[in-house]
């Protein structure tokens, strides 16, 4: 017969069981929600402001709460983009669109399904010494790649200015965003193109802005969301709800001025009156466009820039922009 201290132990050692138990379902719950969110891979060219949404919605838990484990990955260089998405390693890529549509003519399964920025955000910047174009004969420009369409718009406002290349300067490959930055501050490179708002920062380094993109070309479409058109299809309900959830990291985006400031100054990193100054120009000169939307007119000049540059015939915009999926995803708010 039990005593009453040996009850009372019982009673414990039964409570403790029974405790082990609930934390250990609790702990298996947590794992199986973990397991059943779905990884998406996202390649990403380079980590600034414009392309800042998809570690804003993989950070403030707007995939998660999809059920998405999205994973962005910096990649360099568009053949290893295109591979990757036509190997299904990447579900996704955040790429320039001539990029992606010029993959898509070589034979690679590639559609674009949603706008990342719908807008040039570049200008060009000199070193302190350099005030004009003419003053850049004969020396290094920096830039993200040889091949991006942001270097292609580059040559064509150096050629409107007297600059053909690679005749009057060189261009050298540096990585984009901070990479161009750094190596323009370093002395490496006579100029190169920056991102607003790294434009500011190199303002205020003493730097001097010669001339920004959008005032030569105000309607282009720079970056989009590329998917391979066959995966596309047989996960339809899983790219809907990617894009589902990036539309409400977007709106929350555009509804919260400082709290994305202040994240994106973290994140990206920079000054936080830098970040602010960026979500200005972004949200007032609509480079993200509220509902991911792509610029077809906008589209259609960068691939007509784009083959003009590699002198082939000018493709139509339109086989290479699927807008189902994000229309899908707009209903499904």
């Amino acid at each position: 017969m039990l005593t009453v201290n040996s009850k009372i132990v019982t009673r414990i050692r039964w409570f403790r069981a029974a405790a082990i138990c609930l934390l250990s379902t609790g702990l298996s719950a947590v794992s199986v929600g973990a397991q059943e969110r779905t990884k998406f891979p996202v390649g990403v060219g380079t980590k600034t402001l414009g392309t800042g949404l998809i570690w804003l919605a993989t950070k403030k838990g707007f995939f998660e709460e999809a059920g998405l484990d999205v994973q962005p990955v910096l990649l360099r260089g568009t053949p290893v983009a295109v591979q990757a998405l036509v190997g299904e390693s990447l579900f996704m890529t955040l790429g320039s669109a001539d990029a992606m549509a010029s993959a898509a003519v070589g034979g690679a399964d590639l559609v674009s399904v949603a706008g990342v920025i719908n807008g040039l955000t570049q200008a060009i910047v000199a070193g302190k010494k350099y005030k004009s174009f003419k003053e850049l004969r004969g020396t290094t420009v920096g830039v993200q790649s040889l091949a991006s369409g942001a270097t292609t718009v580059l040559k064509r406002i150096f050629k409107k200015n007297g600059l053909e290349y690679p005749s009057d300067y060189k261009l050298l490959a540096v990585g984009g965003g901070n990479f161009n930055l750094a190596a323009l501050s370093s002395g490496q490179v006579a100029a190169a193109f920056l991102v607003v708002p790294l434009v500011f920062a190199a303002e205020e380094q003493g730097m001097n802005v010669l001339g920004y993109y959008k005032d030569y070309y105000p309607n282009y479409q720079l970056t989009v969301m590329a998917v391979k058109r066959g995966w596309a299809e047989k996960n339809r309900a899983l790219l809907v709800r990617f894009l589902r959830a990036a539309l409400r990291a977007n709106r929350w985006l555009y509804a919260n001025k400082e709290a994305a400031g202040d994240f994106f100054a973290k994140e990206i990193p920079m000054a936080p009156e830098l970040a602010r100054k960026g979500w200005e120009y972004y949200t007032a000169n609509r480079m993200w466009h509220p509902n991911l939307e792509l610029n077809l007119d906008g589209m259609k000049l960068a691939l007509e820039i784009l083959a003009e540059e590699t002198k082939q015939v000018p493709q139509d915009a339109v086989k290479f922009i699927d807008g189902r999926y994000l229309q899908q995803a707009l209903k499904d708010l």
